[in-house]
């Protein structure tokens, strides 16, 4: 089972008992979600702390290769020509992907079994299932009973193809995702793979997911954690939270929590003093500064 608490291995002394957890492969310093990235990540050439884990984002191509993406289309993240720059990831082969460069990197769009040989077995893998390739997807919803079982079976063929995957490799894994129809699905297939539930709307919402699919980990933004300076801080349209102790009441139910996506190193103190169990980065020194804890 994946370790969703705990240190990475460093010998920093400011760390506590936080995890690392390298988002999209550190995108601040890395082209996100690429083999580059990973590798880089993962050996900590970067000034700062190799990650316990290293975060990407999953979804399928229009011939059912799985690849590490995060946006649906394409004109953000690549130099596709004008006539693909608003196509979904879903509607193109992977034959045209692989020609596209990242981020005027020269890097490319890497499947998800090039991601995980890329990466070291000693560091974990967090895939968070993105989209199984349709428009009908329901994400930060707690979905009303009646639409459950339609959104899990909506994931599920994906859900199983890369749990297949997953399984080939060495890899501590956790799953997470903002859809609860994915969580659903992973569960289906294979009750034993730790998940986590992604949320950004409510907090009650996203624990009640966690219970429903009694999810080993929570993952809210940064601004969500109370008792610190950053709860219901501005970060972009997020929040305002209700009035809960998130780290409390997960800690209690037995689920870690890790958060995202932090980019200072006073963002990653405060949150460490609140007790949150990881933090989700785009930088790999957030953790490299900051009081013992309390």
């Amino acid at each position: 089972m994946v370790h969703t608490s705990g240190t990475t291995g460093q010998d920093a002394p400011n760390r506590a008992d936080v995890s690392l957890i390298a988002h999209r492969g550190f995108a601040g310093v890395y082209p996100e979600n690429t083999v580059a990235a990973v590798e880089q990540a993962a050996t900590g050439v970067a000034v700062g702390a190799s990650p316990e884990m290293v975060e990407i984002d999953v979804m399928p191509t229009a011939d059912g290769e799985i690849v590490t993406f995060h946006d649906y289309d394409l004109g953000r993240l690549t130099d596709a020509p004008a006539d693909l720059t608003d196509r979904n990831v879903w509607e193109v082969p992977y034959e045209t992907l692989a020609d596209l460069d990242v981020l005027g990197t020269g890097e490319r769009v890497p499947t998800l079994g090039e991601i995980l040989d890329a990466l070291p077995t000693d560091v974990g893998v967090n895939v968070e299932f993105k989209n199984p390739g349709s428009a009908d997807v329901r994400p930060r919803e707690n979905l009303p009973p009646e639409a459950r079982d339609e959104q899990r079976e909506l994931w599920q063929g994906f859900a199983e193809e890369v749990l297949d995957l997953l399984a080939t490799s060495d890899h501590e894994v956790l799953v997470s995702s903002f859809a609860e129809g994915a969580l659903a699905a992973v569960r289906e297939a294979d009750p034993s793979v730790p998940v986590a539930a992604v949320f950004a709307d409510s907090i009650a919402d996203g624990m009640e997911i966690a219970r429903r699919y009694d999810c080993e980990a929570v993952h809210p933004p940064w601004n969500a954690i109370a008792d610190t300076a950053l709860f219901n801080a501005e970060y972009g349209s997020l929040g305002p939270y209700e009035e809960i102790d998130l780290v409390e009441l997960a800690h209690d139910e037995g689920r870690a929590v890790n958060a995202w996506t932090v980019e200072r190193w006073y963002e990653a103190d405060q949150l460490r003093q609140a007790g949150v169990d990881g933090v989700i980065a785009d930088y790999p020194g957030v953790l490299q500064f900051g009081g013992a804890a309390d």
